[in-house]
């Protein structure tokens, strides 16, 4: 996948909502114990809970970063709000499930499972310099963590790319302690990033990224966020209004700064070749 792939564009203001009707199996390779679950829609997918981990942010920020993925172009799996009964919680036998199902019941996050996919090995696949630009350029734009050879959050799908698992991006929201100035730093865990060394394009992917990327739409993408979630997690807003422009404002000021995550990508890429 050497060029972006425009039919995954979407319209940023349609996000589904499906309903939970079967419990298939627990993840348990995640430490936030994600499950495939079956939805109304006859659909499988991988659920992010509410009550697990990070718990509201987590979706917050998979939510935001996986849009913004999927307007730039990249494969993500469809993300869907999804409602939890409280029946569920009743009859699970494993008694940390059903405390997770418990502390979920309400609007979770949900995304399509990609059946028979494999995880992304970079000693086994090679992908070009321009995708690993663009897939670093985004990772340092959201500040996501986990983007690792131990644990590259990449799947290999129909013998094309799919990014998953963004839960761990946008960790400023954990504290929100100076957070305005933390949207102009450089993102320092780039240096661990699996496709660092293959990223050579960085400041032509730049300019491109930064022209679709504009405020209305990262606006629109910010809007998808549910009141209910902003409302329920700690914060130092007193509006949910507040609290989602901040998620904007982070993001834009962010962009336009660009050059400090790039310029810090480029030194560290070249301490490691």
């Amino acid at each position: 996948m050497s060029k972006l792939n425009s039919t995954c564009m979407i319209n940023e203001s349609q996000i589904r909502t499906v309903q939970v009707v079967r419990y298939v199996t627990p993840l348990r390779e995640g430490g936030s114990l994600p499950a495939i679950v079956e939805a109304d829609d006859e659909f499988m997918y991988v659920l992010k809970f509410r009550g697990a981990g990070q718990g509201i942010k987590a979706l917050i920020a998979e939510l935001i970063s996986g849009e913004i993925a999927r307007v730039l172009g990249f494969r993500v799996p469809e993300i869907v709000f999804v409602e939890l009964d409280e029946a569920f919680g009743r009859t699970e036998p494993d008694e940390e499930i059903q405390d997770l199902l418990r502390a979920s019941e309400g609007l979770n996050l949900g995304l399509h499972y990609l059946s028979g996919s494999i995880t992304f090995d970079a000693l086994i696949t090679t992908i070009d310099e321009r995708l690993a630009s663009q897939i670093v350029w985004l990772d340092s734009l959201v500040t996501n963590v986990d983007r690792t050879p131990r644990n590259t959050n990449m799947l290999m799908w129909h013998k094309q790319l799919w990014l998953i698992d963004h839960g761990a991006s946008l960790f400023f929201h954990h504290a929100w302690q100076n957070w305005e100035e933390q949207a102009k730093r450089p993102f320092g865990q780039i240096k661990d990033h699996v496709l660092l060394p293959q990223a050579t394009e960085l400041d032509e992917v730049d300019t491109a990224f930064k022209a679709i990327l504009t405020e209305e739409r990262i606006a629109a993408i910010v809007a998808l966020v549910p009141d209910e979630w902003l409302a329920t997690v700690e914060s130092p807003f007193e509006t949910v209004e507040e609290h989602r422009q901040a998620y904007a404002t982070f993001l834009n000021t962010r962009i336009a700064h660009s050059e400090t995550f790039i310029r810090e990508a480029q030194h560290a890429r070249k301490a490691l070749i």
